[in-house]
């Protein structure tokens, strides 16, 4: 592996964080802290570039920043220019675009966390630092960053886990990241052996995140006085139209204008030669991978919740539940490699039987999606269970209750609004995992996340326009749905 490659791909990391962390805890002290113009439609705005997955964005920058795309033909036609060359704009297929267009969508993760750790510190601490005679940066920078510091790690972490499962951005954006390494390494060269290796040095970086992240939550501070909220101040003049830009631009970055344009491509590609023709398929395979993966994810994390609430923590089943929660961590071509092992070996003992039942079929696709959303349901159900209070299960077993019939006829009624919660959110990011997908499907088996893929690769960027569009669509709902059942908005 070369030194260059190899830089490139820490300083993917590098600049993804330092993106996502100065945007999202920027902006989440703007809008928690100061009033100013369009505040409140933008503190729900700066979610929706979640909704958009990295490798859709890549897509639409990608062809809005082409030399025949909309932005530089509006620029040269303005000038009166025509050569293709005339205008340098900055090259988006860069380490440098890969970045901007991964932090832009990634944001949200410190977004959130920073802005429910600002919120939580209540009015007493800054209060106190206004009285000091701290303002603006200062007070920021004294009593705001470090209360928040292990929050916006937290939330850092998230981020550069998205980062390091990414292939679709990286890919189209020409950057050869550890994940991209992984697909090429397998597909290209035709070597397992290499492509585990490759995993390997990606599952050690994972490894580092995630302790990077325990780190963290090991330094957050105590519980906070939350008995008056924090009264934001108001930002008159220059400075509130100030604030709002920087909590718009973003929103517009990485959201509005990419989705505008899919919406505009889809559309001119539906209206000269109507809907793709494979669309349906597209559409059917992925919500055949995504619904039997998510019924089975639903199946296993039930009883592994209900084990471990039976028993007092730390406990067995505590911990197997912990343990089934780590594959959210844990990217998609991991686990494509891990399980293309796995099915080799198995499918090596079957080959008198059944020749290649499980490599190749569409039961490595399920399971690739159990093994990484297992985490949500699983989490889901958890958190559902923790309201529950124990007094009902002793009431109900001193009625002479079976274990079956107090988890069907007491827990699930109880559970099922976090159980369907938990159903909807693993089907949409099943729906759009890319590398887990991309290396396991079965021949001639698209859906839209890979068909999307297959046309960026191909150039015909207006063909997967639609495919790209469904997939925002999917996006939208999930986060949704995440931010009606997030206390506080």
């Amino acid at each position: 592996m070369s030194c260059p490659r190899r830089c490139a791909r820490r300083l993917l990391l590098a600049g993804v964080g330092l993106v996502v962390v100065a945007v999202g805890t920027g902006t989440a002290w703007l809008v928690t802290c100061y009033r100013f113009p369009g505040r409140r439609l933008l503190a729900g705005a700066l979610v929706l570039p979640m909704a958009l997955p990295g490798y859709v964005a890549a897509y639409a920058w990608l062809d809005v920043l082409h030399p025949a795309g909309p932005v530089q033909m509006a620029l040269r036609r303005s000038l009166g220019l025509t050569d293709p060359r005339a205008i340098p704009l900055p090259e988006i297929r860069s380490l440098g675009g890969c970045v901007l267009v991964l932090g832009m969508v990634l944001f949200p993760y410190v977004y959130l966390a920073a802005r429910a750790a600002f919120r939580s510190q209540g009015p007493g601490p800054l209060r106190a630092g206004r009285s000091a005679g701290a303002t603006g940066w200062l007070l920021f920078r004294r009593i705001g960053l470090p209360m928040a510091r292990p929050a916006i790690a937290a939330g850092a972490a998230l981020a550069l886990l998205e980062t390091l499962n990414d292939v679709g951005a990286a890919d189209i954006l020409g950057v050869r990241s550890l994940t991209v390494a992984v697909y090429v390494t397998w597909i290209t060269r035709s070597s397992l052996p290499g492509a585990a290796q490759v995993a390997l040095a990606l599952l050690l970086l994972v490894a580092a995140v995630l302790t990077l992240e325990r780190w963290a939550r090991r330094q957050a501070p105590g519980a906070p006085d939350q008995s008056v909220p924090l009264e934001p101040r108001p930002l008159p003049g220059a400075a509130g139209l100030l604030a709002m830009l920087a909590c718009a631009l973003p929103v517009l970055l990485g959201f509005l204008l990419p989705v505008a344009y899919l919406a505009w491509a889809a559309g001119r590609r539906v209206a000269e030669f109507g809907l793709p023709p494979d669309l349906a398929r597209w559409i059917a395979h992925s919500g055949m991978f995504s619904g039997l993966a998510t019924l089975l994810a639903l199946l296993l994390a039930l009883p592994m919740a209900y084990g471990a609430r039976r028993e007092p923590r730390p406990g067995p089943g505590a911990l197997l539940l912990r343990a089934g929660m780590l594959g959210y961590a844990l990217p998609g071509g991991v686990a494509a490699v891990g399980l293309t092992i796995a099915f080799g070996r198995l499918d090596d003992l079957a080959a008198a039987w059944a020749p290649m039942a499980l490599s190749g079929s569409m039961a490595a696709v399920v399971a690739a999606y159990v093994i990484r959303f297992l985490a949500i349901p699983a989490g889901g159900l958890d958190a559902g269970y923790a309201r529950l209070r124990r007094e009902m299960d002793w009431s109900a077993r001193s009625m002479g209750a079976s274990e079956a019939r107090l988890l069907c006829q007491v827990h699930l009624p109880l559970l099922a609004p976090s159980l369907s919660a938990a159903a909807l959110l693993t089907f949409l990011d099943a729906m759009k995992e890319l590398p887990a997908t991309l290396l396991l499907r079965p021949l001639n088996r698209e859906t839209l996340a890979t068909a999307l893929y297959a046309e960026a690769a191909r150039g015909t960027y207006e063909e997967g326009a639609v495919a790209a569009l469904a997939l925002v669509v999917v996006g939208l709902a999930s986060v949704a749905l995440f931010m009606a059942r997030r206390p506080g908005g």
